[in-house]
């Protein structure tokens, strides 16, 4: 992959990797690669620096001769399917998901909603590099619009493309937005189909002072208090962008694995197909959830770009990754956590039906890490820790993305991350002792690697 992008884009903190310098030579970097006179539409979260990067890259599209329309503030699915919708050539959304609020980033999507390809990515930092923009005189400029109520449409979208679903609408809902993109328009999208919605951190601040851009168990705290004051039976929760959405009931957070595979298990049998696309990153339980369906899961890189292709390419019922994300073929092949919320709505009766799922799956004991390390080093701490990989005994190796190791009863990960000044430990066993003694282990590697390969830099 480009080294400018990470699994989900560029990403950086914001006037230092990502600079207002950086964006105006990144916007014509990318204009350069298309057409002249193409239109492309932009739109950010809420973050505080999203005018200046926006203002940045706008001026370098421009500069090439690129349409670009403001779509204004929204929410990463929705800036992909309005690309497509709104009949432009390429959608950028300026964004960090999930990440502080010192950060920031851009994500690129193709008219049919497709995150760029790994050969156009490639072939956009070709032209950052050598600075071979494409030669526009004064009277060639682009032209900068700016098009009304793109949340609306957004939503009226949403509701055509699941015109046909099935769902009762007697459920009590929270929406969290996490002073996100998705603030207003998920507890508006929910109420308008008949919900009882009360929502909560759904002021937009680009600070993310209710809870931070990232839900998670830890996070969620506050969500789950004010879920059970309200006494509603389901918390639909969103990360910065809201490409990401994760799930609460009133005994606590549903878990990551856990939600993905009940998820899954609904779409393989929706859809009947037998393939289940996911990433190195997933645990085992989605394997359980429908192994007697007959359904098969296929792994590949981390990042929601590489997942969209994988679902596209293997035609699986769904493309699914533990932190939230959820591809669903039949609305497009982008993230969208709207209509992953109201497909899981779609089938659910009661929310209890959900725990009861779990109940009847393997116990396994899931963990996570993460290590620091500078950019700098990232990849040859994890090419190093590939070929130490053999030093584990009876694993089956895996150097698709990082290095995974699958025992019999238990698997590890050593990762980069994309997006993250960090390297990524995941362990998963069949016993909590299992786990611990693999992420131990797994984290002394990477320690003992940044520490070797810090002193020989």
């Amino acid at each position: 992959m480009a080294s400018l992008f990470g699994t989900s884009g560029i990403r950086g903190k914001v006037s230092e990797e990502l600079s207002p310098e950086f964006c105006l030579q990144m916007g014509k970097a990318i204009g350069s690669t298309l057409p002249p006179s193409s239109r492309i539409c932009l739109s950010t979260d809420t973050r505080v620096s999203r005018d200046v990067i926006k203002s940045a890259l706008a001026s370098g599209l421009l500069s090439v001769g690129i349409n670009v329309t403001d779509l204004g503030i929204l929410p990463t699915p929705a800036l992909a399917l309005l690309t497509k919708e709104l009949g432009f050539d390429a959608g950028i959304m300026i964004t960090a998901s999930h990440n502080p609020p010192d950060y920031n980033g851009i994500k690129l999507f193709n008219r049919d909603s497709l995150g760029f390809s790994t050969e156009q990515e490639e072939e956009i930092e070709t032209r950052y590099q050598s600075k071979k923009f494409q030669p526009t005189s004064w009277q060639e400029y682009g032209n900068l619009a700016k098009e009304e109520k793109s949340g609306e449409k957004y939503l009226l979208a949403l509701e055509k493309k699941a015109s046909s679903w099935k769902f009762d609408s007697h459920m009590r809902l929270v929406i969290d937005p996490g002073n996100g993109a998705a603030c207003n328009l998920a507890p508006a999208f929910f109420q308008e189909l008949g919900f009882e919605v009360s929502a909560v951190n759904n002021e937009a601040a680009g600070l993310f002072p209710g809870r931070g851009a990232e839900p998670t168990a830890e996070t969620l705290g506050e969500t789950i208090k004010f879920l059970n004051k309200c006494r509603a039976d389901l918390a639909i929760c969103f990360d910065g962008d809201a490409d990401r959405v994760v799930f609460c009931d009133r005994q606590g957070f549903l878990g990551y694995n856990e939600m993905i595979a009940f998820i899954s298990r609904l779409a393989v049998e929706e859809s009947g197909k037998t393939r289940v696309a996911a990433t190195v990153e997933t645990g085992r339980l989605l394997d359980a959830a429908v192994a007697d369906l007959n359904a098969k899961v296929s792994r590949t890189k981390v990042g929601d770009v590489s997942l969209a292709y994988s679902t596209k390419e293997s035609d699986a019922a769904i493309g699914v990754e533990p932190a939230g994300v959820y591809i669903l073929p039949q609305v497009g092949y982008y993230p969208d956590s709207f209509l992953a919320a109201l497909f899981l709505l779609s089938y659910l009766n009661d929310v209890g039906e959900i725990r009861d799922f779990f109940s009847h799956l393997p116990s396994l004991f899931f963990e996570e890490s993460k290590i620091p390390c500078p950019n700098s080093l990232k990849a040859k701490v994890a090419k190093i820790c590939q070929t130490e990989a053999s030093s584990f005994e009876g694993g089956k190796i895996n150097t698709l993305d990082g290095v995974r190791i699958d025992f019999a009863d238990s698997w590890l990960l050593i990762r980069p991350s994309g997006t993250e000044p960090v390297i990524r430990v995941l362990a998963e066993a069949s016993t909590q002792s299992r786990m611990k003694q693999l992420l131990t282990q797994g984290i002394s590697l990477v320690k003992e690697t940044i520490i070797k390969t810090g002193e020989e830099t």
